[in-house]
């Protein structure tokens, strides 16, 4: 099991497994919040706390946020057939990222 948390602790994440690749995008929300994704089925993933959440464009997409802190902490899509979700994988031990591989994304060109 996998444990990550904003920076006050209110929110904690748990996975089941660690991510072996992270994703970097500089799209222009990506780019601002400074995410790093790991990439999961929603089943396997347990939120834990009370988050805002964020829509733009298409709205495919919702951002969660910590309601106290306000670090980005998932994303959920908006149709729920869609079986992947986005971990804030800055939030989880140094450790746990710097064995994994990062691919980067041109999410800004597309």
């Amino acid at each position: 099991m996998i444990e990550a948390s904003c920076h006050c602790g209110a929110v904690k994440i748990e996975a089941e497994t660690a991510p072996t690749e992270l994703t970097e995008c500089n799209c222009s929300i990506c780019r601002r919040n400074g995410t790093l994704w790991a990439y999961y089925p929603p089943k396997q993933v347990i939120v834990k706390g009370d988050t805002d959440t964020y829509e733009w464009g298409d709205r495919s997409l919702k951002l969660h946020r910590c309601k106290t802190c306000g670090c980005v902490t998932h994303w959920l899509a908006n149709d729920p057939t869609y079986d992947r979700m986005g971990v804030q994988a800055r939030l989880m031990p140094p450790k746990i990222v710097s064995a994994a591989r990062v691919r980067k994304v041109d999410g800004a060109s597309m």
